[in-house]
């Protein structure tokens, strides 16, 4: 992504659009995190003034630099206590985990029913017709990139939302022996990004192009 940058292959509106989802994606993705564990009961994402849509509040260094280096990244993670939440020990950390993504693919069909509704929307103000190409795709690239979020966080590598996710979903036994894979995933994550290409395309960019289409008729 970065070097696509640097050399010119992405224009204006897609860098517009990278910037834009990275911001408000991850901010959005955050905040979801830290107000499910506040409704399950836990004080701490409150305490660390985490329930807020700021940047400020929710941007990584690491996480913002692998958005742009490779087009998925991740917020700084939110600290809560699994065990003040009203849900089991293993339920209450699935349903804070899966918060995030959900609300990043909220977020895409919010906008996608602005892309959809584009032409009415726009149509008393009588733009011309290169400002109303840039709008158009200056959306559907945020919608693809808040895609991409949600779907990537989805992984069940440690430390993205997935692994927790199917922690929750799985027997305690075989959820048991996910838990021994924690240590590695880092390490995991970065072994799958930089060398599994064609795996990385068949696990993200598929579903999102799969989920383009369904919510904006284009899957790039």
């Amino acid at each position: 992504m970065l070097y696509q940058i640097l050399t010119g292959r992405m224009d204006p509106t897609q860098i517009v659009a990278l910037l834009i989802a990275l911001v408000i994606g991850i901010s959005v993705h955050e905040f979801a995190h830290a107000a499910a564990a506040s409704w399950l009961g836990d004080p701490t994402p409150g305490q660390q003034g985490r329930l807020t849509l700021s940047p400020a509040a929710h941007l990584d260094v690491m996480g913002s630099l692998m958005f742009l280096v490779g087009g998925f990244g991740w917020g700084k993670p939110v600290q809560y206590n699994p065990y003040a939440l009203r849900a089991s020990p293993r339920a209450g950390p699935a349903i804070v985990s899966a918060a995030g993504p959900i609300s990043n693919i909220i977020l895409a069909v919010g906008v996608a029913l602005i892309v959809r509704a584009l032409p009415l929307i726009l149509d008393p103000f009588d733009l011309p017709a290169a400002i109303v190409s840039t709008i158009f795709y200056l959306l559907v690239f945020f919608i693809f990139y808040n895609l991409m979020l949600s779907v990537f966080n989805l992984i069940p590598i440690f430390p993205l939302d997935g692994f927790t996710i199917l922690q929750g979903l799985l027997p305690p036994a075989l959820a048991d022996a996910l838990e021994a894979t924690r240590q590695y995933g880092f390490f995991a994550l970065l072994i799958l990004l930089f060398l599994g290409g064609g795996i990385v395309g068949t696990i993200l960019y598929q579903p999102v192009f799969l989920l383009m289409r369904v919510l904006v008729g284009t899957g790039f």
